[in-house]
C-alpha cells in the first residue's frame, strides 16, 4: 500500500469504475472480490513480519439485490471521491455518510456509518489506495507526541517548522491525519515510548522523562489511530529508533499493543503501512502486578473470555504471551498503569521504566 498524488489516486478509482463498466459491456455480472476479514483468514508474512489476510476471499456480486446495492454504494462513493480529488478537496467518515442522503438514488445511500467506512476500506484493498490519499479523514483523534524531534509539516499557510519539545505546550505536537505529509529534519532522541493512557503520559512529562532519557512519547489515547501507527512506525523505519509499548494490564491493552507490532483484523491489508513488528511490549505484564503488589480489580467475564481468545490469536502465541496470559488467568486480576501510583507518583519515572526499559536492553 504506497501513498499516492492526488491524480495518482483519482485515477485508480476511475480505472475501478471502469472495470465494473466492462463488465457490463461485457454481459458479466459486475462483481468484486475481497480478502475475508476474520481472524481464521490472518496469517503471519515471514518477509514483512506483520499479520496480513491469507487467501480466503469474499465476492460482492450483482447477482443478488443486496450484492447489487453494495456495488451501487461503491459507485457513487467512487464518484464522489474522484470529484474529491479533483477538486483538491476533503472530507470526513461521518461527513461521506450524511452526504450520501443527498445522492439522488435512495439505493445508493449508507443506512449507517459502519458501512460507510467499511466500504472505504474495501475501496482501500480494491484499490491499493489509501483513504488518506482519497482525501478522507476520521473525526480528529488527538493524539500528540512529545519529544527531541524536530519536523516540517506542511500547513494551509506553508510549511512549518516545529520542534516537538521547545515549540509545543504540555499537550505535545498533535499528530496530523495523514502523517506522510511530515518531513523529519533532526532528532536527539533514544527511544520512542508508545502510551496508551492520558494521565500516564501526562505523569511522564511532568516528571521530566522524555528529557531525562530522550525519548520520544507517542501518547496512543487508546487503540490507537491510523495516524498514530504510521508515525510510529516512520519513527522507527525512518530514524532508526526502537519502538516500546506501555499500557494497562488487561486484555484490551494487550490488543492495543497487537494493533501497533502486528496490525489488526480490520486493517490487515495495511500492516505493511501501519504495522511496527519490532515494537517491545513494555507493561502492565501479569508479572508487574504480582512483584510490585499492585492495586488491582478482579477479571471480568468478558476479560477472561478475550485472555482465552487471545491464547488462539497468531499475534500472541509465542512463549512470553502465553506464560503472561496463563499468570493472569491464574491471579484472576488486572491492573492500570496509573496503579503504579501506589509506589509514589515519581514511581514510574525513578524506578519501574528505567529498570523495566534496562531488562529489555533498550536503557
Amino acid at each position: 500500500m504506497s501513498t499516492d498524488t492526488p491524480h495518482d489516486a483519482r485515477e485508480q478509482l476511475i480505472e475501478l469504475a471502469a472495470e465494473f463498466y466492462d463488465q457490463f459491456a461485457e454481459g458479466d455480472i459486475p462483481e468484486m472480490t475481497l480478502p475475508t476479514r476474520t481472524k481464521s483468514n490472518i496469517e503471519y508474512d515471514e518477509s514483512s513480519q506483520v499479520w496480513v489476510y491469507g487467501d480466503r476471499t469474499s465476492t460482492r456480486s450483482a447477482n443478488s439485490v443486496r450484492g447489487a446495492r453494495k456495488l451501487l454504494k461503491a459507485i457513487y462513493t467512487i464518484d464522489f471521491l474522484a470529484d474529491q480529488l479533483g477538486e483538491d478537496r476533503s472530507s470526513t467518515l461521518r461527513e461521506l455518510y450524511y452526504l450520501s442522503e443527498s445522492w439522488d438514488n435512495e439505493e445508493a445511500q449508507f443506512s449507517d456509518q459502519d458501512e460507510s467506512n467499511q466500504l472505504i476500506e474495501d475501496l482501500e484493498i480494491v484499490s491499493s489506495v489509501t483513504r488518506e490519499d482519497f482525501h478522507m479523514r476520521p473525526e480528529e483523534s488527538g493524539a500528540t507526541l512529545m519529544g527531541p524531534l524536530e519536523l516540517r509539516e506542511q500547513t494551509r499557510r506553508g510549511e512549518r517548522v516545529i520542534h516537538c519539545q521547545e515549540d509545543v505546550g504540555e499537550g505535545g505536537y498533535q499528530i496530523p491525519n495523514n502523517p506522510d505529509t511530515i518531513d523529519f529534519l533532526d532528532h536527539d532522541a533514544e527511544f520512542v515510548l508508545c502510551v496508551e493512557t492520558g494521565g500516564m503520559r501526562d505523569r511522564l512529562v511532568e516528571n521530566g522523562f522524555d528529557e531525562a532519557y530522550n525519548v520520544i512519547v507517542v501518547h496512543l489515547k487508546g487503540q490507537p489511530a491510523r495516524a498514530t501507527r504510521r508515525i510510529t512506525k516512520r519513527l522507527h523505519d525512518e530514524l532508526d529508533l526502537p519502538v516500546t509499548v506501555f499500557t494497562d494490564g488487561d486484555p484490551w491493552s494487550y490488543r492495543i499493543y497487537g494493533s501497533v507490532a502486528y496490525g489488526s483484523i480490520k486493517s490487515a491489508h495495511l500492516s505493511e503501512y501501519l504495522a511496527t513488528p519490532q515494537a517491545e511490549f513494555i507493561g502492565i505484564q501479569p508479572t508487574d502486578i504480582v512483584e510490585y503488589d499492585l492495586p488491582t480489580d478482579p477479571l471480568s467475564d468478558s476479560d477472561i473470555n478475550a485472555l482465552e481468545n487471545e491464547l488462539e490469536d497468531p499475534r500472541f502465541q509465542t512463549d512470553y504471551w502465553e506464560e503472561q496470559i496463563e499468570l493472569q488467568l491464574e491471579i484472576g486480576k488486572k491492573a492500570e498503569q496509573q496503579a503504579l501510583a501506589s509506589r509514589g507518583l515519581d514511581f514510574v519515572t525513578d524506578t519501574y521504566l528505567p529498570e523495566r526499559l534496562g531488562e529489555m536492553g533498550v536503557l
